[in-house]
């Protein structure tokens, strides 16, 4: 069934948009393991506990989504990252790949995935998205450099690369505050 599309108040009544942006919060896309879910390689979650999340879930405003459970990979799972200190914008371009650590390579998991998650996204209209910051998916700072090592470097992963060429506006899990303060600008203006 196909859903009727997104459509914006066109009234030039200042008074009644406000009204109607105070009744249709801004969606935010958020890694479900922040929201406690079980998701993460190791089966583990990533649970971030703050006021602003906990206002926003009361809201109905999250949309909670794992990209790489999306994609269909298990968990557990072995750990990947995105090898050679690459990003995932070098991922969606076919020029890095994912690797998990048992040599595997996990790339097509990691871009359906991506593309899962852009798909709710806009399906959801989701304007911003809170994701967790280290993930070959997520991260949107840094990223693993491939050497399975513990090493980061500064970098997107290839969820939040894709994201952000579509307009979302990605925040890592440290930067809630900055998207509290974001979210509050774009709805008074």
């Amino acid at each position: 069934m196909k859903s009727a599309p997104f459509l914006f108040p066109l009234a030039p009544d200042y008074g009644h948009w406000f009204s109607w942006l105070m009744e249709h919060p801004a969606k935010i896309l958020v890694s479900a393991c922040l929201l406690g879910q079980p998701v993460r390689y190791d089966g583990s979650a990533k649970t971030l506990a703050h006021t602003h999340l906990e206002r926003w879930q009361k809201e109905g405003r999250i949309i909670a989504l794992c990209p790489e459970r999306a994609a269909g990979l298990p968990t557990p799972r072995p750990a990947a990252e995105i090898a050679d200190r690459e990003n995932g914008v070098a991922v969606l371009e076919d020029k890095g790949r994912v690797m998990d650590n048992t040599g595997a390579d996990v790339t097509a998991a990691f871009v359906a995935g991506a593309q899962a998650a852009l798909a709710l996204a806009q399906a959801n209209q989701c304007q911003f998205a809170l994701l967790i910051d280290g993930s070959p998916s997520c991260g949107s700072l840094s990223v693993y450099d491939g050497s399975f090592t513990g090493h980061k470097h500064a970098g997107e992963g290839v969820t939040a690369a894709l994201l952000r060429q579509h307009g979302v506006e990605v925040f890592a899990h440290t930067e809630i505050d900055a998207l509290h303060t974001r979210l509050q600008a774009s709805t008074l203006s």
